[in-house]
């Protein structure tokens, strides 16, 4: 039997070294996504840079933006890469959802959803808009998985249930979000001082929305305590590093409650009194509960909630210069139309 060359032996060498490194370390490098979505200024980017430990000022969010970290787990070990994707425009831009999640980063995908609870008018139609555009296009990318790799589509459904235990008593009565989703009631310090029902309904409320879509919830603040929190959450989103289990329903402090371990019988019904709660003709229990909110905080009107599509004339990108020179040219554009039309009619006479 011939003996091996050397190259045959390096070749082995090489395979044993990555085979023994593979083992030790399992994959080398780890790579996650979260995307922040959520009210316009309601402190996404702020919650972004206190994770990412960069002490810099937040600037306004350009549509959609990318940035990204590096953490190692351990001594000695490659650090694991997160990309960090944030939405601007609050609910303007739907359509930049999709560029993000695809069907390769689908399996390593957070959603981290902020609302002003400042602002709480504006936070059903907020929080209903982007879950359901976001939760429509996981969607279509899951079933485009299943048609290529329908393991890896069915295991994504199964894992998105693991957060809830087996024997949980609301297993069956709810509809877990596709992806992880965690949702942060920001701007805690605004709302504290809201009247007590106030706070007892949008507490409530945001209690069933974030147990019924199987996400965790969390209030925050500027107070360098909640953000240390709030950061440890999306840590582990990003890194897989020290998960928490901490809970607080108490709707005079800020809440935290971790996926999995609210109910149904701990949140209560919709805070309506039973005799009244016949007159809200709903379908779903989501329904109920969207009827109940909004009939304490109405939504505002169409004409203020209609979002800006043309970022030109969103005043957060106001330039005085430029704008004034963007009103002479519509001024000069609008003339040329009518002297168009004029001319056109004329021609129109003539023949």
């Amino acid at each position: 039997m011939p003996s091996e060359t050397l190259w045959e032996i390096a070749k082995a060498e090489v395979g044993k070294r990555e085979s023994n490194r593979s083992e030790s370390d399992g994959v080398e490098i780890g790579e996650k996504s979260v995307f922040f979505l959520g009210s316009k200024n309601g402190g996404k980017t702020t919650i972004i840079l206190r994770s990412l430990d960069r002490d810099e000022p937040p600037k306004p969010t350009l549509a959609l933006e990318y940035t990204y970290g590096r953490k190692a787990k351990g001594h000695n070990t490659p650090k694991d890469i997160a990309h960090f994707w944030e939405l601007g425009g609050g609910t303007s831009l739907l359509d930049l959802i999709s560029i993000p999640i695809t069907s390769d980063t689908l399996r390593t995908f957070s959603i981290v959803l902020v609302l002003d609870l400042s602002k709480p008018n504006d936070l059903w139609l907020t929080m209903e808009n982007l879950l359901q555009a976001t939760k429509s296009h996981v969607d279509k990318v899951i079933m485009k998985l299943g048609k290529t790799d329908s393991t890896a589509a069915s295991e994504m459904r199964q894992k998105i249930r693991s957060n809830m235990q087996k024997d949980h008593p609301d297993r069956e009565l709810i509809d877990p979000f596709p992806i992880p989703l965690v949702i942060i009631g920001s701007k805690y310090d605004i709302f504290q001082d809201f009247d007590s029902e106030k706070r007892k309904v949008i507490c409530k409320t945001l209690r069933f929305v974030a147990h019924y879509y199987g996400a965790s919830l969390m209030f925050t603040s500027k107070s360098e305590a909640l953000l240390l929190k709030i950061r440890g959450v999306i840590n582990q989103l990003a890194f897989g590093i020290g998960k928490s289990k901490s809970i607080c329903v108490d709707q005079n402090k800020p809440l935290f409650i971790t996926a999995g371990l609210d109910s149904l019988s701990n949140i209560g019904s919709p805070p309506v009194p039973d005799n009244d709660i016949g007159k809200f003709h709903a379908r779903s229990p989501m329904e109920l509960w969207k009827k109940v909110y909004e009939k304490l905080f109405p939504p505002k009107s169409t004409d203020t909630l209609k979002d800006i599509k043309d970022p030109a004339k969103d005043p957060q990108y106001a330039e005085s210069e430029v704008d004034e020179m963007r009103i002479q040219k519509d001024q000069e554009l609008e003339q040329y139309k009518k002297s168009s039309s004029k001319s056109w009619k004329q021609i129109e006479l003539d023949s």
